[in-house]
């Protein structure tokens, strides 16, 4: 019983902010370009400020860990080229292939990542280097993956491969964490009133992009593609998870290191994916289908991943 509390409470008060945003939205208290802004607001500031803070607060030489980096971006790569190869020998449907796959492997491990792990350690934990590992690739490899596959597929996109890189390095959340990373390791002191500023700032984070999240949920976009929907979702929630969590432990990842991989195999397929897709010329039906689907159904698929987690002593 206590494991199962504590896998609830970690999960359920994260979705129950989600449901408040949706709520207010379909009351008319807020519209689409209020969330919006909002969603711009919390990517550009509160995050970046919040995954700073939390670094620059911590001891770089006792935190930074290679090995961690190198798994969660091994680990991602190896998810992206298995689920490209095996999606490209079975689904028949080449112009939803590209959606299939980015739709399959791209965690939302910023926003709802950062949410979960702090609602259970109360920062960020290892959600900056996990990050580190795996956002840089996933928006690379969504490139090429659309690229070639989908109605308009014609080569290398070489235009949004450039974009994709100079978001990257322009991608406020990195930029947050590097900035972080160096003042932390010059072991940089700032006086009380920026301190007290900077975390003013960064409390804000989690709540304001939850809501953000659930006041742009659009149920009504679930399921369109019903049969590729549940297979994304099942490879996004359960498959991923289930392989490389116990290549995790053997690793000795536990505590913090591990519920960051848990948020980067099993969270929910991010938001970023549709407006990408569209972007590079696909439907995006099957995109929002899976967005919606795998953020309502990780929050009892995550609920039980921690039950495991904790039951067996890892977290």
């Amino acid at each position: 019983m206590e494991q199962l509390l504590f896998s609830l409470n970690a999960t359920i008060p994260v979705f129950l902010v989600m449901v408040i945003g949706y709520l207010i939205r379909r009351l008319g208290m807020v519209d689409e370009p209020f969330v919006k802004t909002l969603n711009q607001f919390n990517y550009k500031i509160t995050l970046p400020v919040l995954l700073f803070k939390d670094i620059a607060e911590s001891d770089f030489y006792s935190v930074w860990d290679t090995q961690y980096v190198l798994y969660c971006f091994l680990v991602t790569l190896t998810s992206i080229a298995v689920i490209w190869t095996a999606a490209g020998l079975f689904y028949k449907n080449k112009a939803l292939l590209g959606e299939l796959i980015q739709a399959s492997y791209r965690s939302s491990a910023a926003v709802l990542g950062i949410a979960f792990i702090q609602n259970i350690y109360g920062n960020s934990g290892m959600a900056p280097l996990m990050i580190i590992g795996t956002v840089p690739l996933y928006n690379v490899a969504a490139v090429l993956v659309l690229s070639f596959t989908g109605p308009a597929a014609h080569g290398l996109d070489k235009t949004s491969l450039k974009k994709s890189l100079k978001d990257i390095l322009t991608n406020p959340i990195i930029i947050g964490i590097a900035l972080g990373m160096l003042v932390s390791a010059c072991r940089i002191q700032f006086p009380f009133i920026v301190t007290k500023t900077i975390g003013n700032i960064s409390v804000l984070a989690t709540p304001l992009a939850l809501l953000g999240l659930g006041a742009g949920f659009e149920g009504r976009k679930a399921l369109k593609q019903i049969p590729p929907t549940a297979v994304a979702s099942f490879l996004k929630l359960i498959v991923l998870p289930a392989l490389f969590l116990p290549l995790a432990v053997l690793m000795g990842f536990t505590q913090e290191k591990l519920v960051a991989i848990l948020i980067m195999l099993g969270s929910p397929t991010t938001v970023s994916c549709y407006i990408m897709a569209k972007n590079m010329g696909h439907e995006g039906t099957l995109t929002s289908s899976v967005v919606v689907a795998t953020t309502f159904l990780s929050s009892i698929t995550l609920t039980v991943w921690l039950f495991v987690l904790r039951s067996m002593g890892m977290i």
